[in-house]
């Protein structure tokens, strides 16, 4: 019996839409919203939905962008409810005070889920005010080896200032929430992939301390950020998200892409949404539009060959937020790309994020990546 998956759209003019090819699963247990931040903050939108589905966990945050089918938007709402026959849904939350309380949250997020079954855990958290990666390690720490953990960071368009997640009825800041699924009959496929070609040289990192980056080969890393954007630097800390950073942790094996948060004029440094380690290999990455088209490509079929000979029931789609900005008119071709090798009955939805969080391709570590587009799949069988 597959997965029921209802989609509903909200927009402020024609509030709530429900969208053709809908199953009915008004008794679904796991309701998924992903909308811009203000739009969220509509009082009668939140609570219309919560009412259409009053057995549903809740479990959502704000976007820099939605994903509905192939369509990408801005400032609304995309509701994807999920009706499992066989699958248990458990979700724990936890307030985030602090950057520096990552681990800690991780590990409480991951022992409140703990239990026979468990099977894969997504994950949405607060996207400014944290640092992914060591939220994942608490996760990792906690959880047994053979769970998957994929999911994203809240959003807040280009502006940085202000992320939510929802769960049930309300509205939180500086939260992280997770969904535990128990069962074997659920299957997941996942798949995480890039696009960004490097440029300039490869630099050690020779002063950081956990997500903040203060030196790249003795000199001011702010500084040179600065001096590569040129005419972008005045517009950090957004423009950096066309600049990503490629790290090597221990100058060696498969580098991950981090996007800047912040910046601090006065400490001439940079903030990331995972750990710069010390001692580690960076080199900067520009946008190859094909490239990123191609990846999103390469991202579904990676959770697809994961999934076997099956056609999930639906997929998550969660992007970066630079790849949008990089992108601009052709964001939705890398959607459609994800549509070509899904098949047109999969419902897709999703968001665009400050980070997203899926293992590398090949392995079951989760991993905090930014500017790849990441695909969890589901089914169940």
């Amino acid at each position: 019996m597959s997965i029921r998956v209802e989609q509903r759209l909200w927009t402020s003019r024609d509030g709530w839409t429900v969208l053709p090819g809908s199953a009915d699963a008004a008794d679904a247990q796991l309701l998924l919203v992903f909308g811009g931040r203000v739009a969220l903050e509509d009082d009668a939108a939140r609570a219309a939905i919560r009412s259409a589905f009053p057995s549903a966990n809740v479990v959502g945050c704000s976007t820099a962008g939605e994903i509905c089918g192939t369509d990408v938007s801005d400032d609304c709402v995309v509701a994807t409810a999920l009706h499992f026959e066989h699958t248990g849904v458990r979700v724990a939350v936890e307030p985030l005070p602090s950057a520096i309380e990552s681990e800690a949250v991780g590990e409480r997020i991951a022992r409140a889920l703990l239990g026979d079954g468990l099977t894969h855990v997504l994950v949405l958290s607060e996207g400014v005010h944290v640092n992914g990666s060591e939220l994942l390690a608490g996760l990792r720490r906690a959880l047994p080896p053979s769970v998957v953990v994929t999911g994203g960071l809240a959003g807040d368009g280009a502006q940085f200032e202000r992320t939510y997640v929802w769960h049930d009825d309300a509205l939180l800041e500086r939260h992280v929430i997770a969904v535990g699924l128990y069962g074997d009959r659920l299957h997941v496929g996942y798949g995480s992939m890039g696009g960004w070609d490097p440029f300039g040289p490869e630099r050690v990192i020779t002063r950081s301390e956990g997500n903040v980056l203060y030196e790249l080969d003795g000199g001011s890393a702010l500084a040179l950020y600065k001096s590569y954007l040129g005419a972008y630097a005045g517009d950090l800390p957004s423009s950096g998200l066309l600049f990503p950073l490629s790290l090597r942790g221990d100058g060696t094996g498969p580098g991950v892409v981090r996007t800047i948060l912040g910046i601090d004029e006065d400490a001439g440094s940079l903030t990331f949404a995972g750990d710069i380690p010390q001692g580690g290999v960076a080199q900067l990455m520009k946008a190859n539009v094909d490239r990123l088209i191609d990846g999103s490509q390469g991202a579904a079929t990676a959770a697809h060959n994961v999934m076997g000979q099956h056609t999930p029931d639906v997929a998550l789609l969660i992007s970066c937020v630079g790849r949008k900005l990089v992108l601009k008119q052709r964001v939705e071709e890398e959607v459609e790309s994800v549509r070509e090798v899904l098949g047109v009955n999969v419902p897709l939805c999703g968001f665009y994020s400050y980070g997203e969080i899926a293992p590398f391709t090949g392995s079951v570590r989760c991993e905090l990546h930014n500017q790849t587009m990441t695909i969890t799949t589901l089914d169940e069988r």
